[in-house]
């Protein structure tokens, strides 16, 4: 297998989308371009969960990623827990489909042997450490997270942080939605790591609207943009995610 990349699109987001295109159309068709899009739902102490929990869990499906729902102060670890489960998933799915077209549509990795289960489950986690991985994370600026956002400040630069020690190469993206004078605005080309990060999030400016679809969309075009740069020699080495 070639080593390849990992491209994930990370949103942080605490409400329903109400401008703009279907987000749960858009995650789909970033799937279909080889994206996951994994979701986390930011929530207040005393806030109830159930306003855009479907809008979250459906965004995730539609991307074949991961959501889940986490009060601000648990966030940091969140971010990591949710990034790390998510590259190891795309991957079971990708060894999922390659043992299949090997042994029969019809089998499944636990009925491998356990010895061979367990050199599946090895090659899982050192793909996990070798891969390169790009995250494009899409930071909803709405104007009910305006208190949370130092909190999604530290939790970005602990995933930093914390992916600092794999062999593959990390490259991180920023984008708020809503912007300053447009629906989406990139607040941090693709970098390897996010020390810079600090100088960029006490200039953000809360606004009342929510255009998730519009987020999810700039986020396909991006990844788009970056692989055609790339040129067509490094693009046949590509790891293509599930969908693809």
């Amino acid at each position: 297998m070639n080593k390849g990349t990992l491209r994930q699109i990370l949103l942080i987001t605490d409400g329903c989308s109400n401008q703009g295109e279907d987000p749960v159309a858009m995650a789909a068709l970033a799937r279909e371009h080889g994206m996951t899009v994994n979701v986390i739902g930011v929530l207040d102490e005393n806030e109830r969960t159930d306003s855009g929990l479907k809008e979250i869990e459906n965004i995730a499906l539609s991307g074949g990623g991961i959501h889940q729902l986490v009060y601000a102060r648990q966030l940091s670890h969140t971010v990591q827990m949710v990034t790390r489960k998510a590259m190891t998933q795309t991957i079971q799915g990708f060894i999922h489909k390659e043992l299949q077209s090997i042994l029969g549509a019809e089998k499944e990795i636990e009925d491998l042997p356990p010895d061979k289960r367990g050199q599946v489950v090895e090659v899982v986690d050192e793909l996990g450490e070798t891969m390169d991985l790009e995250v494009l994370i899409m930071i909803d600026t709405s104007a009910s997270m305006q208190h949370k956002l130092p909190t999604v400040e530290d939790a970005l630069l602990d995933l930093s942080i914390s992916l600092h020690s794999r062999i593959g190469q990390n490259e991180y993206a920023l984008y708020a939605f809503p912007g300053k004078r447009k629906q989406v605005e990139q607040l941090m080309d693709w970098t390897p790591q996010m020390k810079d990060i600090h100088t960029i999030f006490p200039k953000l400016s809360s606004g009342g609207i929510t255009p998730t679809g519009p987020a999810l969309k700039e986020a396909i075009e991006a990844y788009q943009k970056k692989r055609s740069k790339r040129g067509l020699l490094e693009d046949g080495g590509y790891f293509e995610e599930s969908g693809s």
